[in-house]
């Protein structure tokens, strides 16, 4: 496979990617104590925090210049969106289903970059492998899906995949906006300008189940907070604008193994075959999506 990126690029995407997988597990934890939104709210503020104090560290500029408020608003309305439709997805759904059915952004992410980022224009290797994973993604719909019933699970499987369509075209924005507003003060403007949303919608929806907070909710909200809002966007969000996000993104190909792993080891989900069978092929599109031909000698 030859990529466009340098090994360490590559390491550094596959480490973060990992993580990115075990997202949903930890979702899953905490929604046992904090409501969907509630839980935005808390994983977003500790954040935030991380940020800030990196940006300190590394002396970049956190206060947006004047003409990039309106970028910022759009990536943040998008974002409290997207984050809101996932977290009642994953309340809805097994933590297995939504590591595989959150991995496919990528796949919205390199359509809407046709689109809206320069240069990153799309190929036939990567429509087949759009259209591979594709199929993978329906297989893992059909593992518990019951159209006549609309049972819960089918309902959080729509809701889950709705949220990764809205998080692809949400990173191909924030791909064309960091080639000239700082990574930085995109990762974290995006999560400050949504956090009165977060903290507006559970006020008036939502309440804590505070009989259930312990140490399995305070862990999955720290590893939200810390692990994939604090290290994962900034790093992704520096990577993109080095690297087109169509490259970036399919290395999510880790984070429905990973998801998956996680999901059947800590919260003991059932792993089915059209289940594992859809994931392989999740994979196995993402990996065409990424994959450079060698040019001649």
């Amino acid at each position: 496979m030859a990529l466009s990126i340098p090994l360490g690029a590559v390491l550094v995407s596959i480490v973060i990617h990992s993580l990115w997988g075990g997202n949903p597990v930890a979702v899953k934890f905490s929604l046992v104590a904090f409501p969907p939104l509630t839980t935005a709210f808390l994983r977003f503020a500790i954040g935030i925090a991380c940020i800030a104090l990196w940006a300190h560290w590394s002396g970049v500029r956190i206060l947006p210049e004047k003409g990039e408020w309106r970028s910022l608003w759009i990536v943040a309305v998008l974002f409290a969106a997207q984050i809101a439709l996932m977290n009642v997805g994953f309340d809805r759904t097994s933590g297995a289903m939504g590591s595989v059915l959150i991995a496919t952004n990528p796949l919205f992410a390199v359509m809407f970059a046709h689109f809206v980022v320069a240069g990153d224009r799309m190929t036939p290797a990567k429509a087949l492998g759009l259209t591979v994973a594709m199929a993978g993604t329906s297989l893992a719909l059909l593992e518990d899906t019951d159209i006549a019933a609309l049972d819960l699970g089918a309902v959080g499987n729509w809701i889950v995949l709705s949220s990764a369509l809205m998080l692809g075209f949400r990173l191909s924005l924030s791909a064309r906006f960091v080639r000239r507003i700082e990574p930085t003060r995109v990762a974290l403007w995006q999560m400050v300008l949504s956090l009165p949303l977060f903290a507006t919608g559970a006020l008036l929806f939502e309440e804590i189940a505070w009989d259930h907070v312990g140490v399995g909710p305070i862990a999955g909200l720290l590893y939200q907070g810390i692990v994939i809002a604090g290290v994962g966007f900034t790093v992704s969000c520096h990577l993109m604008k080095r690297y087109t996000p169509s490259v970036m993104m399919s290395f999510s190909f880790v984070s429905p193994v990973a998801g998956v792993t996680f999901s059947a080891w800590l919260l003991g989900d059932r792993v089915g075959t059209l289940l594992l069978v859809g994931m392989a092929l999740v994979a196995v599109g993402l990996y065409l999506v990424a994959r450079r031909p060698r040019t001649a000698i």
